[in-house]
């Protein structure tokens, strides 16, 4: 039975609203709580780092989770797959909730932290690839750009819920109770979430394109290997490709936001540590940051439909370099109003690049490693892109001012684009029969 687009629409927008959701409540606590909470040092700079460093697990994680569930997903179905990393995912984010403090037992806090951090990361692997191949495995010929943003709207949605839910928090218990228990509450609520993200789910039935797939060919006895071997070039310029979106993703959401809450003092080295913003003001322009990226997200499934997914990402990709080129502008001496318009246009970018790869990504793979591979190459950009993004970026700034954050980020985008430049047109690919029209 062929899925409606609705059921379609609705279940890989919320499974991925459900994974941002995780992702961003984590990175927002780690800037603001985790360093007291689950990290024992005098130095408040060593403990944030510390703290910050436990982003690094995920990403490492990622990728071990894309093989898992990809190999799974490339032999017994897409459905079941993407399913099983949501629970993880949302069992590893609620198990954060109930951990004690460092102050309660010690360094196993920060362990416990770890542990479900590495959790998260494997679900987090899953997750992407499986909706997205949801997403377009179920679109008409000539709709594949404009299905594969639905899981990608979940990215604005998780982040509008993660800054409102912390909002909420200070209003009504106060940034004193946030930073002792209150910070729980937005982990504990992820049950809820993942609860109706698999009932939705639940609903479904395999993709067309899978069953077709199974009937005429054998899948391969181990996926990620045939990616690693057979289809190396697309699995690397794929991930090439997703570079610049990560680095761009984490300047915006963790190394900005720290850079605007930190007092305008100088570093040892004679370089601005920060504007002074408060934190509250600083969540409320990521927000409206979040309408910016889902505008220019859902702007990229009328376009790329169209015109191409290469040829549009290659402009937005071309955006990211020129913003790493002048963000000392907004960022130097910056205001309120200079740091609203970095995040209007940085989110901006941001969707106009993410928008594409749900459908552009697995286009460049079989059938038969098609999991494996788009899981896997978003994946591993993470690794590149996103790991040490803010760590990198907090250093190069207190050594070297923010025009070596901005060249930092223009310098991945170049890389971006030269992938860009070795990859061809997607829009045309009859996914079946796996030929260009």
């Amino acid at each position: 039975m062929q899925n409606s687009p609705q059921k379609v629409a609705t279940a890989t927008m919320v499974g991925t609203a459900i994974e941002y959701f995780d992702n961003y409540i984590y990175a927002m606590a780690v800037v603001l709580v985790f360093n007291q909470q689950f990290f024992s040092s005098d130095d408040p700079m060593t403990g944030q780092l510390a703290a910050l460093s436990t982003l690094a697990l995920t990403f490492i994680a990622r990728p071990l989770g894309a093989a898992i569930f990809g190999h799974f997903g490339d032999r017994i179905g897409r459905k079941k797959t993407f399913m099983m990393s949501l629970l993880l995912m949302g069992v590893s984010t609620v198990i954060i909730g109930l951990l004690p403090t460092y102050e309660s037992i010690g360094i196993w806090a920060t362990i416990g932290l770890c542990l479900c951090r590495i959790g998260q990361g494997i679900g987090l692997g899953g997750e992407w690839g499986g909706a997205a191949l949801v997403a377009i495995e179920n679109a008409p010929q000539g709709k594949r750009g404009w299905y594969g943003i639905f899981p990608q709207l979940g990215a604005p949605i998780g982040l509008l819920a993660a800054n409102g839910v912390f909002l909420l928090i200070v209003a009504l218990f106060g940034e004193q109770a946030l930073l002792e228990w209150a910070w729980r509450i937005p982990f504990l609520s992820s049950a809820v979430l993942i609860a109706i993200g698999i009932y939705v789910r639940l609903k479904l039935t395999e993709t067309p394109v899978f069953l077709n797939a199974m009937e005429t060919r054998q899948p391969h006895k181990i996926p990620m290997l045939s990616v690693l071997t057979t289809y190396f070039k697309p699995f690397f310029l794929g991930m090439m490709i997703s570079v610049a979106g990560y680095v761009l993703f984490y300047i915006m959401i963790a190394f900005s936001q720290i850079y605007a809450k930190s007092a305008p003092v100088l570093s040892e080295a004679g370089y601005a540590m920060g504007l002074g913003i408060s934190a509250k003001t600083f969540t409320t322009l990521l927000m409206c940051s979040a309408f910016s990226l889902a505008i220019t997200i859902a702007l990229s499934g009328v376009y790329i439909d169209k015109i191409g997914r290469r040829i549009w990402l290659i402009v937005a990709t071309w955006g990211v370099v020129l913003l790493g080129v002048t963000l000392p502008l907004f960022l130097e001496n910056g205001t309120t109003q200079s740091l609203f318009w970095f995040l209007m246009i940085g989110m901006g970018l941001i969707g106009m690049g993410y928008g594409p790869l749900a459908s552009f990504l697995p286009e460049l793979f079989p059938t038969s490693a098609r999991y494996s591979g788009a899981s896997l190459a978003y994946n591993c950009a993470g690794i590149l892109g996103a790991s040490v993004a803010t760590l990198i970026t907090l250093k190069l700034n207190a050594n070297y001012g923010l025009k070596a954050v901005g060249l930092y980020l223009a310098v991945n985008g170049l890389i971006s684009l030269l992938a860009l430049y070795w990859v061809k047109e997607t829009k045309d690919m009859d996914l079946v029969n796996e030929k260009l029209l």
